[in-house]
């Protein structure tokens, strides 16, 4: 009961540029999260501990690069690290499109250090030839969460009381991302982005499940699970602007489609992109949700709208056939 945890530290899936290294994490306590254990008590319990975090505050750490250059930094009062920095070129330094680096505690501690304290991340630099790239939701558009549910039970229930083995990706929707990620050619890497509202707390979680549902690598952009006095500075956009916005900026001459639902916000945040970066969405792709009022709202939305084509789907095939048609895949 008393026994104290040993330390980790978990380095997001972050992006960047051959000149800009971004790279992010958390260190925490390892509260022993068991992927595997069955029963509802056990769940719920797992479910606790991803979200009654321990963080380790205020703790320096290092970040080795292949090169063996050294970059300091300090975990904030969340445990949360940020290196945001201008570097030089780092195309020598990748494998197979990404910056693979080690981050490690660069002071004493008391506790067990896990992985004899060299926790490995990555930096996804995509390829200057890219075709394109995709931003996707996570929620109801390739996991089934049940966000239109009424007071979300659903959410609740999938979140706390199923584990990702249990969590089933809509039919069809791996394949149709690999599909994109070769693009065209069958051959390319085009970048795919997962946003999602859920908070960094799910991070292994959805980690896991799009690794065991075999879904293209890519980011995972999650956001800050604030609490109520929580004094940490907030983005001046919300988090799916802010996560679309930054990607955008930071490939400036790379094309996007946007793949969301049609359950909550996607489709008129996709709008506000696409007036907000002329030229720079192909298409916009939105899986339709078992909810009548809000198909109806969507399709309304949508009836006389000409700026870049957008499609509501039923399923991935769907989806497949227009991507041929446009020449994605």
């Amino acid at each position: 009961m008393f026994k104290k945890d040993p330390l980790q530290i978990i380095p997001f899936y972050t992006y960047g540029t051959k000149s800009h290294l971004y790279l992010k994490g958390r260190a925490l306590e390892d509260e022993d999260i068991d992927l595997d254990k069955k029963g509802w008590f056990n769940l719920f319990v797992n479910s606790w501990k991803r979200f009654e975090t321990d963080e380790i505050r205020n703790t320096p750490l290092s970040i080795i690069l292949p090169n063996g250059k050294i970059i300091n930094c300090i975990t904030d009062a969340e445990g949360y690290f940020l290196v945001d920095e201008t570097t030089d070129d780092i195309y020598a330094l990748l494998d197979d499109g990404c910056l693979n680096y080690v981050v490690a505690y660069a002071s004493e501690h008391k506790r067990k250090i896990q992985l004899e304290n060299q926790f490995t991340g990555k930096m996804l630099v995509p390829k200057l030839d890219s075709s394109f790239g995709v931003i996707s939701d996570i929620d109801d558009t390739i996991l089934h969460t049940g966000v239109t549910s009424r007071l979300k039970w659903r959410v609740i229930v999938n979140t706390l009381f199923k584990t990702p083995h249990k969590r089933k990706a809509l039919e069809g929707s791996a394949e149709f991302y690999h599909l994109l990620h070769r693009g065209k050619s069958n051959k390319d890497a085009n970048p795919i982005f997962y946003v999602s509202n859920s908070p960094w707390n799910l991070y292994r979680y959805l980690e896991f499940f799009l690794r065991m549902n075999n879904f293209p690598k890519g980011p995972i952009l999650l956001r800050d699970f604030r609490i109520p006095f929580d004094r940490t500075p907030k983005t001046e956009l919300a988090h799916k602007y802010h996560e679309i916005y930054n990607i955008l900026y930071t490939y400036p001459d790379l094309k996007f489609i946007l793949i969301g639902d049609c359950g909550e916000k996607d489709a008129y945040i996709y709008l506000d992109v696409v007036k907000a970066f002329p030229n720079r969405i192909s298409a916009i792709y939105l899986r339709s949700v078992n909810h009548s009022n809000k198909m109806k709202r969507i399709s309304v939305l949508f009836k006389s709208y000409k700026e870049v084509p957008v499609l509501i789907v039923e399923n991935s095939h769907d989806a497949e056939m227009h991507a041929k048609n446009k020449g994605f895949i």
